[in-house]
């Protein structure tokens, strides 16, 4: 829920900050948390992208879209390669990386004005706008969270728990 009041530029960079660091970042960390650095890196063929992959691929989107974008700095990112990594990183490097990046792109949502997302910018071959941009970025998160939660899963055979505050019907309680 966004504060009254809020401007819509300013509701969509807090929902959307809300999201990515206090919602997907935290469930993230705790699947990587929850496996072995072999697990990390284990796909099921070659076809899939194993948790260290996607975690290199967040990586360079994040920093690609949001942070060079709007701080105008050098995209340096070479997307193959995070797919093409077969070296064994260990999660708490990978996890380090990605929280440092992630900090940044708080930082860099926190201080966008209305102008910043109606300004155009060319990222990976691609006209968009700002709000496309952080759109973007946060859309992506999400879908490949949900491939770390479901891999997660998977090689542990557990629920997770992320939903561990709504009772029985589905709600939060009292609601």
């Amino acid at each position: 829920m966004t504060r009254p009041g809020l401007d819509v530029h300013t509701a969509f960079l807090e929902f959307s900050r809300k999201k990515l660091l206090e919602h997907y970042w935290p469930r993230l960390s705790n699947c990587v948390k929850l496996l072995s650095d072999e697990q990390v890196w284990w796909r099921p063929n070659e076809a899939s992208n194993s948790i260290g992959n996607l975690i290199l691929h967040l990586n360079g989107n994040v920093r690609q879209w949001l942070v060079s974008s709007f701080k105008r700095s050098d995209d340096t990112r070479d997307r193959p390669a995070e797919f093409r990594e077969r070296q064994l990183i260990p999660a708490s490097a990978l996890l380090e990386t990605l929280g440092t990046t992630l900090n940044e792109a708080s930082d860099v949502l926190a201080s966008l004005s209305e102008s910043d997302l109606l300004t155009t910018f060319e990222i990976q071959g691609y006209t968009v706008s700002g709000l496309e941009a952080v759109y973007q970025v946060v859309e992506h998160f999400g879908l490949h969270y949900g491939q770390i939660s479901y891999i997660t899963k998977l090689l542990r055979g557990e629920d997770l728990g992320f939903y561990r505050e709504l009772d029985r019907t589905g709600r939060l309680p009292g609601r």
